[in-house]
């Protein structure tokens, strides 16, 4: 296999919950551009046919399975799809979460239904499907890839009312390395990106401040929030046979934003 080799998907099969959303859909057609097959998972049927769509327009033909991830038979009933469809799994790159744009709450008045369900988004949706898609993988005996996506603000407060966020990604970027520590025996590697703010949908209501953005362009060496272009070359890197001795890591992709604070 020759260097530029490593770094093709040439015959996976990848798992993406929240497929739909602005991330998901990015890397969803960006592991097809690989060589990749894919599965997409979400509950928004809407979402799920545009996200298809762009798919196709790369040349592959997905599956798309309708699913609320925050459900065990849900979660597990999609992993059962995808291996049934394409007969094998080898990726799962978690894309489900955020939501903290929409609930900003000072710590001490943060409200439990708005906390539990921060939760539930960003860190039940990602165990669920993790959970049944290892046990896919350990049962298919071909070891396998787990990406989650983390945020810098597991590392770093704001003072913009995002208590239950920090603490999800905070879950998310632990459970990456337990994970990690877990599953290396059975050839699976868990790694995770942690972004800082991406120019999405979710976080349109921030970044429409024009004061906010300010505010955090200006501590982004580089001058700008990311893209989600910007987060494909990262996934496929630990996607890819050319990370196969990396593992339990949480790679930085903030324009410099974590190398200043």
């Amino acid at each position: 296999m020759s260097q530029t080799d490593m770094f093709k998907l040439d015959g996976k099969v990848v798992m993406i919950p929240g497929g739909s959303g602005g991330i998901g859909s990015a890397l969803a057609a960006g592991v097809c551009e690989a060589g990749a097959r894919v599965s997409v998972i979400d509950r928004d049927g809407d979402g799920l046919e545009r996200t298809c769509s762009r798919i196709r327009e790369v040349g592959s033909e997905p599956l798309a399975v309708a699913a609320d991830l925050t459900n065990k038979d849900d979660a597990d009933r999609a992993v059962a799809e995808t291996v049934d469809h394409f007969g094998r799994l080898d990726v799962i790159i978690n894309a489900v979460g955020g939501g903290a744009g929409k609930v900003l709450f000072e710590a001490q008045d943060y409200p439990i239904p708005e906390w539990d369900w921060i939760m539930e988004l960003n860190v039940r949706a990602t165990v669920l499907p993790t959970q049944a898609a290892v046990k896919a993988m350990i049962e298919l005996g071909n070891g396998g890839r787990v990406i989650n996506i983390s945020s810098v603000r597991a590392n770093l407060g704001i003072n913009a009312g995002y208590s239950a966020y920090v603490a999800a990604k905070g879950a998310i970027s632990s459970l990456t390395r337990q994970w990690a520590t877990e599953w290396a025996k059975h050839g699976i590697t868990v790694n995770a990106i942690a972004p800082t703010f991406v120019d999405t949908p979710q976080v349109a209501m921030l970044l429409e401040d024009p004061d906010f953005k300010a505010s955090i362009v200006s501590r982004i060496p580089i001058g700008r929030v990311g893209e989600p272009s910007d987060l494909i070359g990262p996934v496929l890197l630990f996607a890819s046979d050319a990370s196969s001795f990396v593992t339990g890591q949480i790679l930085g992709i903030d324009g410099g934003l974590t190398a200043t604070q």
